[in-house]
């Protein structure tokens, strides 16, 4: 289990992320400010990664990165306004808010990786790369074609045993077919 971060920890990050970095929406540093000044309110804020799959979540980026500049997420609802984001940390004081700040070398940053959570809520399946699911489903043709290959020519063997020249002909051409597939796979 994760040891929680402490609320000082938390305020001073805010506070170094706010003095070195131009956020791309201005109502950002409201929101953050605001959170700086709430002991409660920041007792409930969790700094994650892919924020987007947490109930509630805010998505801030700085002028150095390419994200988006602001994203709120509630129950799967988005907006990009951030004044209705505003007021419903202010009137959910005791609900979790998870937070994503988006900056240059975010994923080098001492500080930031000091107050950086779990995201609980990101799917397993997430991490699965396109490459991944790519190579994987080679992976399985190629064994399949393999499998049916080793199949065909014990099904040849059998028909040269039995003397079956038809079933033995069939086979031979099933057999060219599985070699041009196999040939066909990068």
């Amino acid at each position: 289990m994760q040891t929680p971060i402490s609320i000082k920890d938390k305020k001073s990050f805010i506070q170094w992320f706010l003095n070195n970095y131009q956020l791309k929406k201005r109502e950002s540093v409201w929101i953050l400010n605001y959170l700086i000044n709430h002991h409660e309110i920041l007792t409930n804020v969790h700094f994650v990664r892919d924020a987007k799959f947490c109930p509630r979540s805010i998505i801030i980026s700085s002028h150095c990165s390419k994200e988006v500049p602001f994203r709120f997420y509630k129950n799967h609802l988005v907006t990009t306004d951030p004044e209705k984001s505003f007021h419903d940390i202010r009137l959910n004081q005791d609900d979790p808010l998870y937070i994503q700040l988006n900056f240059k070398n975010s994923n080098q940053c001492t500080l930031y990786a000091a107050v950086l959570e779990d995201n609980p809520f990101v799917p397993d399946e997430y991490f699965i790369t396109r490459k991944d699911k790519d190579l994987a489903q080679k992976l399985l043709d190629h064994s399949l074609l393999s499998y049916r290959k080793q199949h065909v020519l014990q099904e040849i063997d059998l028909a040269l045993d039995e003397g079956n020249k038809d079933k033995f002909n069939q086979l031979v051409k099933e057999l060219k077919n599985i070699d041009m597939n196999c040939s066909n796979q990068p």
